[in-house]
């Protein structure tokens, strides 16, 4: 039976949790921030405790079902794009994450509709990013590829937990105003990339030094 990437997706983008939400694993009370799993199967993300979260970091618990999303961000001072036209993304901002069940890359950008999935050929995949130190630490399901492309900037890739991407898209469809977005949009997404790029770890220069 095929599945619909724009459905999947849809299962991903949910609001914030409200304040009083409890673990949808155990039922424990969870503070305002707090960890989630990925639930391969309903491909959803889940509200989860510390305890729960815990225990889906072990591979294959839970028979693979549920996975903790991490909380590692990466970048790579190397790091060089050439290609972006052909990743055919028509905006200078995009995701790409390994989806299991579907046994392939899908890549994604926001818009004030909410996410739109591009077409990513996997011959393109792999001659722009596949060959990239990141894309080789990448985990299915859980982390993303975050792509940034800023006019006469160099574009930044970091690899993000997967959640964050669905935080991003959440907040482009709520404060996207007009055709350019407006200033509160611009704002919101300054202050998100912002916030990654202090937590973003690099990785060692390529001959094993700091960079």
């Amino acid at each position: 039976m095929s599945t619909n990437p724009a459905g999947v997706l849809a299962q991903f983008t949910r609001r914030p949790p409200p304040s009083g939400e409890r673990c949808e694993l155990c039922g424990e009370p969870l503070p305002d921030e707090h960890r989630h799993l990925v639930d391969t199967t309903r491909r959803s993300l889940k509200c989860s405790c510390p305890p729960c979260h815990l225990l889906f970091t072990r591979p294959g618990a839970g028979q693979g079902r549920f996975r903790a999303v991490p909380d590692r961000y990466l970048t790579d001072p190397g790091f060089a794009l050439d290609g972006w036209n052909r990743l055919q993304i028509p905006v200078g901002l995009a995701f790409f994450f390994r989806n299991s069940a579907l046994d392939r890359f899908a890549a994604f950008y926001p818009s004030p509709a909410g996410a739109t999935e591009s077409e990513l050929d996997p011959a393109t995949w792999d001659a722009v990013i596949g060959g990239t130190r990141l894309a080789g630490l990448l985990q299915d399901d859980v982390e993303a590829l975050l792509l940034h492309a800023e006019r006469d900037r160099p574009a930044t890739c970091t690899l993000v937990p997967i959640d964050v991407c669905y935080e991003l898209v959440g907040r482009m469809r709520l404060h996207w105003k007009g055709f350019d977005g407006g200033a509160e949009a611009r704002a919101a997404l300054a202050e998100f990339f912002g916030r990654v790029e202090s937590s973003a770890r690099p990785l060692p220069t390529e001959d094993g030094g700091a960079p």
